[in-house]
């Protein structure tokens, strides 16, 4: 993320070092999306109380967690009805849920 990019972002009051923006960019590789989160999160520490920031996360982290368990549970009952119905494969299936072939074969029961 370029410093303009940073200041668009943020403002160009947001308190945030060259330094500080800088390790947070190599830190978080190619991955844009990590890179501004991880950017909003060291703006929101010097602007906002730690502890309500952290509980913010941790209830995004939490509700994030419950959609995934509940999206593989349905996929789950997915690949078993379409493939013993025989309306799919076991790769296609895989392919299309974006899992590997394996984790279906474990939900198969394989």
């Amino acid at each position: 993320m370029q410093r303009y990019e940073l200041d668009a972002r943020l403002g160009d009051d947001h308190g945030l070092t060259d330094d500080q923006a800088d390790d947070i960019n190599t830190r978080s590789g190619d991955d844009q999306d990590k890179a501004r989160e991880a950017l909003t999160v060291a703006y929101r520490l010097m602007r906002e109380d730690a502890d309500v920031v952290v509980a913010d996360l941790a209830q995004r982290r939490a509700a994030a967690r419950a959609a995934e368990l509940d999206a593989l549970a349905g996929l789950q009952q997915a690949a078993i009805t379409l493939i013993e119905r025989g309306d799919a494969t076991e790769s296609g299936f895989a392919r299309q849920a974006g899992v590997d072939r394996m984790t279906v074969r474990k939900w198969l029961g394989k």
